[in-house]
């Protein structure tokens, strides 16, 4: 990943707003084995503040970041994350790309195109996959096996009354909803435990909520419900598998910049072993497709 042996890995970063600017960045900035090498923002004050908080350059043209850079962190909407990864890419950088990689099925194929062909390491922060103990809880269900049964809720509050949240202003958030904000966390976790989706059915509920039933490669079957929309009082994250060992349930995980600092660690290791990761972005390409059709079977009334 860098131009001599010894040298650390040096990562960019696009996006300023608070995802950014709460987990990317100070993941980055505190990350010992990598140099963090500046900051692109579609808004330059934002770049260059980001920047003087984080100890590094802010950058006002992508391709001066890109030429700056080993790699790139992506922090941005998913319709604009998606051409941006595609261009670092071209120009030889790893990605550490953001879910859901993009919200049609073209736009994150040409993202998995674009890597596959410039054989860069791809990486997607799913963060149950990168997050303590959920990372290590998946992996054991996984290698487990036995399962039948998958049920998730993902009853966020984003939108509930007095909600303060600062991703509540986000415009691709308040269109695409629950389904396409919460929906890659669950289907992280059911598709290493259960197998990949081979059919789908969805129903809408009120506001952004989403009912899927889910049949996977293995023979199992999941539901997931998702909104974003919920009220305070019956806000949740949880996920139950049901099999011959029992249930299991995800248990409750840490924070996103630790995390986040795990899926760095697991881009460099990509980068320097050629070794493709499960959440590479292939696998972002596949959480999109199964995600376009959940919403092309149940549109909006």
């Amino acid at each position: 990943m860098a131009d001599h042996p010894g040298a650390k890995p040096r990562i960019g970063l696009l996006g300023t707003g608070p995802w950014a600017a709460r987990t990317h960045a100070p993941a980055l900035a505190a990350h010992e084995g990598v140099t963090f090498a500046g900051v692109w923002g579609r808004r330059p004050e934002a770049a260059r503040e980001l920047a003087a908080a984080s100890g590094t350059r802010a950058y006002e043209d992508v391709d001066a970041l890109l030429d700056a850079c080993d790699a790139v962190a992506l922090a941005l909407p998913p319709d604009v994350q998606a051409p941006l990864a595609v261009r670092a890419a071209r120009a030889g950088r790893h990605v550490l790309l953001d879910k859901p990689v993009a919200t049609t099925v073209p736009a994150a194929r040409e993202v998995a195109g674009a890597v596959e062909a410039a054989g860069v390491a791809s990486v997607v922060f799913c963060t149950l996959r990168f997050a303590e103990p959920t990372a290590r809880w998946i992996d054991a269900q996984a290698r487990a096996g036995g399962w039948f049964l998958g049920e998730a809720h993902w009853l966020g509050s984003l939108y509930g009354p007095g909600s303060a949240s600062p991703y509540a202003a986000s415009p691709w958030r308040r269109t695409k909803g629950g389904l396409w904000d919460v929906g890659p966390h669950v289907l992280s976790v059911l598709l290493p435990a259960l197998g990949d989706v081979t059919g789908l059915t969805a129903v809408r509920g009120p506001g952004d909520l989403h009912h899927l039933v889910l049949r996977h490669a293995s023979g199992a079957s999941s539901t997931a419900t998702l909104t974003l929309g919920a009220p305070p009082e019956a806000a949740e994250a949880s996920l139950t598998l049901h099999g011959t060992r029992g249930r299991a349930e995800l248990p409750g995980w840490n924070g996103a910049v630790d995390a986040f600092g795990a899926a760095v660690d697991a881009l460099v290791t990509s980068a320097r072993t050629g070794v493709p990761h499960a959440c590479d972005a292939r696998f972002g390409l596949r959480l999109t497709e199964i995600l376009a059709e959940a919403e092309n079977t149940a549109p909006a009334p």
